[in-house]
């Protein structure tokens, strides 16, 4: 049975405080608001509209599967479309998110992930969502194999990237700082791979905040990210410098997970003490905020983000 639309006319608020996983895609917006009133139509017709656009589709997929009902309305849209690989892979990413949260066995995501690659070989999206359950579940060698089958598909894939560097940044915790660490190899060797106008060119900023977060969170590192000095070590000004300056190149500004990435350099730079570098992010940012990593390793991101960006623009 479908779970009721919540009632028209109460609208949901939105705190100043709220982030939203569809960042600037203002279609996504449209089309998640529609599917938590049980109106999949919308849904399907983003999905169409969004082809082999493999980045997008990931990122839409996922975040309409985060609706509290969006496996329940994915099912009715598979009973009314039995062949429609779009509702069998909505269905798959949301039970994935169900299983983030205790709400679902891991196998049956698993399996729903599996049914939905067969009805469509060439899509990595099944498989994204297969490694966030690997990087949940905490199935390292698995996760390598997944990452794998996302990249034969798609060998840019920004957001399996981003899990598999949150993954390895947490390999060796105890053994403390190390410059070498192989997370910093992984996104080194991702970011050479892609091509020149790829967003990977920022992958190494993220592996050095999620480093950041596995020591700090170990003890290894201080609390407060900017007095811990992780960031102005002479290979970590190397890292941001090269990250930031491409980013002053950068002609492409339309991928739709930019916003993560900004948001980490603008992170970065502000941990570095580069305030005008910084300001310049924020400016670009705009009320497009991530919650990482402004909360690491513990933190209010929402504070966070706004003590550093009032720091960087002269408004504190």
């Amino acid at each position: 049975m479908s779970p009721p639309p919540p009632p028209l006319g109460r609208g949901r608020k939105r705190s100043a405080q709220t982030f939203d996983a569809a960042l600037d895609d203002t279609d996504l917006v449209a089309a998640r608001a529609a599917l938590a009133q049980g109106r999949w139509q919308a849904a399907r017709s983003l999905l169409a509209h969004t082809g082999d656009d493999w980045d997008r589709r990931g990122h839409r997929v996922t975040v309409l599967a985060m609706e509290k009902y969006s496996a329940a309305w994915a099912r009715e849209w598979r009973l009314a479309e039995p062949e429609s690989a779009d509702a069998s892979v909505l269905l798959a990413l949301s039970l994935v998110h169900r299983v983030l949260h205790d709400k679902e066995k891991p196998d049956r995501a698993r399996e729903a992930c599996r049914a939905a690659a067969g009805l469509v070989p060439a899509d990595p999206t099944p498989w994204l969502g297969l490694l966030m359950l690997e990087r949940d579940q905490g199935g390292d060698q698995e996760a390598g194999r997944v990452f794998d089958e996302v990249r034969h598909r798609h060998p840019e894939h920004h957001h399996a990237h981003h899990l598999m560097v949150a993954l390895l940044a947490e390999v060796r915790a105890e053994d403390g700082p190390d410059p070498l660490h192989e997370v910093y190899d992984f996104a080194n060797w991702a970011a050479e791979q892609a091509p020149a106008d790829s967003p990977l060119a920022m992958l190494p900023v993220v592996a050095h905040a999620e480093r950041y977060r596995v020591l700090a969170a170990a003890g290894h590192e201080s609390a407060d990210p900017v007095a811990s000095g992780h960031w102005v070590g002479r290979r970590a000004r190397q890292v941001m410098k090269a990250a930031f300056d491409w980013w002053l190149e950068w002609e492409h500004e339309d991928h739709p997970r930019r916003m993560i990435d900004l948001n980490f350099l603008a992170h970065a730079k502000s941990c570095e003490g580069r305030g005008a570098e910084a300001a310049a992010l924020f400016h670009r940012i705009g009320e497009h905020i991530t919650p990482q990593p402004w909360s690491y390793p513990d933190r209010d991101p929402y504070a966070a983000f706004r003590a550093a960006r009032a720091s960087a623009l002269g408004t504190g």
